[in-house]
């Protein structure tokens, strides 16, 4: 099984950079007078105080300048962003999926950062999320966060039902199974059809890949044999264990389990300030369900911590903002330390190694830690954003859920992906 070494990735990175320094774009000229730098973050998961943090601070240092946070929908993101990159009001700084990232890096929509990465971060950055935002020995996307998928659950539950915490990925599913049928009408693990991610740790720890590249074409491998038996388990799940809807997507895990509805979940690690945030808050939480929540790192097929996808963003500066020196200013505010310690405290990955620590020593962080060594990414081909955007992935989980048969939904799977990564 590959793991994803960020030693290995920060030396790869470093060589790539190193290999093209003095080649990139110098450091943008001064703006022409004040100007308002428009920032797009997407969602929720960036906090209030880091948006303040990042406002308040700007304004600060630049006199006569404004800052203005646009926050976009993850739905319709890549077109969204395709669309306005390109065009004459184009925002100065966008944040992007990881998955996403390559889609923009190759096609010229963000700025060359090559000769800021030391001022940006340099080798304290997340390798993984360097090399995401890298294209052809040049750097155009720094990381914002991340943040490895954990799994939530309510300690009354388990212990009702005579369970602990699995160890191995065959014991998670059947301890989902038990507390679905200790607990009718409930879920042993909410998941809602659309929601491809948490199927990928299965696909991997049955020795299973997502897509391969081989003589300058990329094959899927959904359809392979590992991958076949992954997908089984995930099926077994989402209809055994789950009483999420077969069609519904991933947003607001945190309702069922405040809800009483939802006895485990996997999610990203922040989604814990989703469950304990405040009951009267826009989307409320449960804070009074602290001491009975708990939280472990996705088991793996033999044991240990199992492998996940690691998600989280990262962020970059048009090629056509109108006010790149202004815009590369905000960047290196983002990536500060004061801006970076606030994700880490409410429980996102910084995007500086060095700032681990931040994370803090409770249950959350420890499996935050055990979760990242195997950590993974999906296919690094500047086309995987719009295998994303076609909807391939929801739509054949969503068969999934309802009960499809696997062979031939995965072999369809293959073809449209084929398709769309050598097209």
């Amino acid at each position: 099984m590959r793991k994803l070494s960020f030693v290995a990735l920060a030396a790869a990175a470093a060589i790539t950079l190193a290999g093209c320094a003095g080649g990139g774009t110098k450091t943008p000229a001064a703006d022409d007078g004040p100007a308002d730098i428009r920032v797009w973050l997407v969602g929720t998961d960036t906090p209030q105080d880091a948006r303040d943090y990042l406002k308040t601070t700007f304004e600060k240092e630049n006199p006569g300048s404004t800052l203005t946070i646009e926050e976009q929908s993850w739905t319709g993101l890549v077109d969204k962003l395709t669309t306005s990159l390109s065009g004459s009001d184009s925002p100065d700084v966008v944040e992007v999926g990881n998955t996403q990232a390559a889609a923009f890096t190759s096609s010229g929509a963000f700025l060359d950062l090559t000769d800021q990465y030391k001022a940006l971060g340099g080798d304290d950055l997340l390798p993984g999320f360097v090399e995401a935002g890298s294209y052809d020995g040049k750097f155009y996307a720094a990381p914002l966060y991340s943040g490895s998928r954990l799994v939530f659950y309510k300690k009354d539950a388990l212990a009702a039902s005579g369970l602990t915490v699995p160890t191995t990925l065959a014991q998670y599913i059947s301890n989902a199974e038990k507390l679905a049928a200790d607990n009718p009408g409930k879920s042993g693990l909410w998941w809602p059809g659309q929601d491809w991610y948490n199927a990928l740790p299965f696909i991997w720890e049955n020795g299973g890949e997502i897509a391969t590249f081989k003589d300058g074409t990329w094959a899927s491998q959904f359809s392979s044999a590992g991958s076949i038996k992954g997908l089984e388990q995930v099926q077994e799940l989402m209809t055994k264990a789950s009483t999420a809807p077969k069609d519904g997507n991933e947003t607001n895990p945190q309702v069922g389990f405040c809800e009483g509805t939802t006895l485990q979940l996997s999610a990203p690690s922040w989604v814990k300030w989703s469950i304990l945030a405040a009951a009267d808050a826009e989307t409320p939480g449960c804070p009074d369900q602290e001491s009975n929540l708990g939280v472990y790192a996705l088991p793996g097929a033999d044991g240990g911590a199992g492998q996940v996808f690691a998600g989280g963003s990262n962020i970059a500066v048009s090629a056509k903002s109108a006010h790149p020196g202004l815009a590369v200013k905000a960047l290196k505010i983002i990536l500060s330390d004061g801006f970076q310690t606030i994700y880490g405290k409410n429980g996102l990955v910084p995007a500086k190694v060095s700032l681990a620590s931040t994370l803090g020593t409770d249950e959350v962080a420890k499996a935050i830690s055990s979760a990242a060594g195997n950590a993974r990414l999906t296919p690094a081909s500047p086309k995987w954003a719009d295998v994303e955007a076609s909807g391939a992935l929801t739509d054949f989980f969503v068969q999934i859920a309802q009960g499809g048969d696997i062979p031939s939904l995965a072999k369809a799977l293959d073809a449209k992906i084929d398709g769309i990564l050598n097209g």
